[in-house]
């Protein structure tokens, strides 16, 4: 699989925020979750970029600010950092539905697939399967195991910015080792049937693996009922907390075949649950931050969460296919990133979108005559917004 060329543009620095006077947004008024006070940068910009990097709270502002000022006179001790960790912990395995035991600390999403990448005992004529529209680490991963094993990859193709799960079966057979996929696409936002996925996989002897950054905090889920066997995820995005923090899940039946790739001071004798993986003192500032910002979207509910950024996301959609775009993202999905096609250069529609302060990213596709926009609208996010987004949009016709 040819790895897309992709360029991101127009991701300012937080100084630029600062620097700006207040805009007057339709609708900035409607507040349906309450929550838009503690996101001060939507009285500066129409951001709906939070799949490229979500805003932070205020909560988590004021839980980075006490970590800080606690360096600074009375630097916590590492049972206390420690402690804080198995908080987060906690909070994230009952977001997701998991057990505590299944749930460890990484430092990136990559790494979370290298580690169960390279626990599996491929055998030459093996091979996994994923889709066109997963995350560019996905393919590079396996493209060396099939260098250096002899793995067959196999490569879905998108119908209309979708990987069906009739589409995966007709590459899945008793050779398959693993299906991967992003659970959420970053480029489509098609969000997978992952319940279906698992079956598959699971009806050919095979493992399913997610790359869930871009699920994880947009919605419930109960990872036990879907099936998935292991995911990652990022905290920057949709948990809207720091960088540097990458939680990693691993089915309880199968901790004792994926192993850590490494060894630390933190785990000279490993344990037999997910803590394994951390091997190493963690960043424990953003786990503060963290432990926050999971609480934060616990008060609100993950059911509001998704019903409200689905809602926006289906209006996005229906809007841009009423103005005649092109449209990357199928319909009816149940995720709120959407994509769609500008015949404007990626340079003149940043342009565009900088006049008019609004915050989505613009993608550069080098093999594509194209210019893909993605626009991910948020909890925090409202109708108003998308309105006038969508009169924006018309300038990028």
């Amino acid at each position: 699989m040819k790895a897309s060329r992709r360029r991101f543009l127009g991701a300012s620095g937080i100084a630029a925020f600062s620097a700006m006077t207040p805009i007057e947004a339709a609708g900035s008024e409607d507040d349906p979750l309450g929550v838009r006070k503690d996101f001060p940068a939507t009285g500066d910009y129409t951001y709906l970029n939070t799949a490229y990097i979500g805003l932070i709270s205020q909560p988590v502002v004021e839980a980075s600010r006490d970590w800080i000022e606690a360096r600074a006179r009375r630097p916590y001790t590492v049972g206390q950092m420690l402690a804080k960790t198995q908080e987060t912990r906690k909070l994230f395995a009952e977001m997701v539905g998991a057990s505590e035991d299944e749930i460890g600390f990484l430092y990136s999403t990559s790494e979370g697939e290298n580690v169960v990448a390279n626990s599996i005992e491929f055998k030459r004529g093996d091979n996994v399967v994923f889709d066109d529209i997963v995350y560019p680490s996905t393919p590079i991963i396996y493209k060396k195991l099939a260098q250096t094993r002899g793995l067959e990859i196999r490569v879905v193709k998108n119908r209309g910015g979708a990987g069906t799960v009739a589409d995966f079966a007709k590459l899945v057979d008793q050779r398959t080792r693993i299906v991967s996929v992003a659970w959420v696409s970053n480029t489509s936002g098609h969000r997978h049937d992952m319940k279906g996925l698992a079956d598959l996989a699971h009806a050919h002897g095979a493992y399913l693996y997610a790359d869930a950054v871009q699920f994880i905090g947009t919605g419930p889920v109960d990872v036990r009922s879907v099936g998935v066997d292991f995911f990652t995820t990022g905290t920057y995005k949709w948990l809207m907390a720091g960088f540097g923090v990458a939680p990693f899940y691993v089915r309880r039946e199968l901790l004792d075949r994926i192993q850590p790739e490494n060894v630390g001071w933190m785990v000279e004798k490993p344990p037999k649950n997910a803590k394994k993986f951390e091997y190493s003192s963690l960043t424990f500032g953003e786990m503060y931050g963290l432990a926050a910002s999971l609480a934060y979207l616990k008060r609100i509910g993950l059911d509001k969460i998704e019903t409200q950024s689905v809602m926006l996301g289906r209006r996005l959609r229906q809007g841009l296919v009423d103005r005649k775009f092109q449209i990357f993202t199928p319909e009816g999905n149940a995720s709120s990133i959407v994509s769609f096609y500008t015949p404007k250069s990626a340079k003149d529609a940043q342009a565009v979108l900088d006049q008019a302060r609004v915050k989505v990213s613009v993608q550069d596709e080098g093999d594509s005559p194209m210019v893909r926009i993605r626009v991910a609208p948020a909890f925090f996010n409202n109708a108003g917004e998308i309105d006038r987004f969508l009169k924006v949009s018309e300038k990028l016709l």
